[in-house]
């Protein structure tokens, strides 16, 4: 919740908030969209579904002639997202770039409320059949003005962060940090990040001046379209050498410029 109030105020524009259903909780979602403090900018949330997540149609807008009673705050309620093909409302097809590629999407969207948000805020729930994958995609966000296609591929675009995640793990050690302290550990995360970025940064530039023929095409995965932080390694590991005799001649350079 703070870092999204954090990039809010960093941010002139909206800002939207993806996350994982695990964090989809009362006690995030709702000061996110519906801050009680004064001044706090709104943060529009856009997450997946529970299953048996508990949505509400919106509630009738007047009230009938002769109603008794409270007007009611939540309208019928729909059928949990496991069956949102019972959904009211046409299931619409699109093309969007998921994980990798362009896929067929055959969804469902429907505005509604939300029990985790409260009454008080609507949102858009969609069920999506993605091509390549067995089950359905189901999210909700209480940006409405975004599309149901458009919520599939953002929420799929939030899968770089888990390869953000294994290269920082598997491939320049964080894993592998022993610290016990506060500031080591923010010392080595920031270093590492800062290698990350520079080798996606040599990456892109290596694709402009040298495309293809730089990084490994390996005959056991026919479906590696694009090279990776492995790749970048496995070139600069080539020019250690020189690398190594860079560093020390300047390095001597330093020594000789000192006091």
């Amino acid at each position: 919740m703070e870092l999204g109030r954090q990039h809010a105020d960093a941010c002139s524009d909206k800002t939207l908030g993806v996350f994982d259903g695990g964090f989809a909780l009362r006690s995030v979602v709702r000061p996110l969209v519906r801050p009680d403090e004064p001044g706090v900018p709104r943060v529009d949330i856009l997450t997946r579904l529970r299953h048996d997540a508990r949505l509400h149609a919106l509630p009738p807008p007047t009230r009938r002639p002769g109603q008794r009673g409270a007007t009611p705050k939540w309208g019928p309620r729909l059928p949990p997202p496991r069956q949102g093909g019972r959904w009211p409302g046409v299931w619409q097809e699109g093309r969007a770039f998921l994980y990798g590629r362009v896929r067929e999407v055959r969804y469902k969207e429907v505005v509604c409320l939300w029990r985790v948000l409260g009454h008080d805020a609507s949102v858009k729930a969609v069920v999506a059949v993605v091509e390549g994958y067995r089950r359905r995609f189901t999210l909700v966000s209480s940006a409405t003005d975004l599309s149901g296609l458009q919520m599939v591929e953002v929420f799929a675009a939030r899968f770089c962060q888990e390869d953000a995640f294994r290269d920082l793990k598997q491939r320049l050690g964080w894993e592998e940090c022993r610290a016990w302290t506060r500031q080591p550990i923010e010392r080595t995360t920031q270093a590492l990040l800062a290698t990350m970025t520079t080798l996606r940064l040599l990456q892109g530039e290596l694709q402009q001046q040298r495309g293809d023929d730089w990084w490994l095409h390996p005959p056991w995965n026919p479906h590696k379209s694009r090279p990776s932080v492995r790749d970048v390694e496995r070139l600069l590991w080539q020019h250690r050498e020189g690398i190594r005799r860079c560093l020390s001649d300047w390095l001597d350079g330093e020594k000789k410029a000192g006091p």
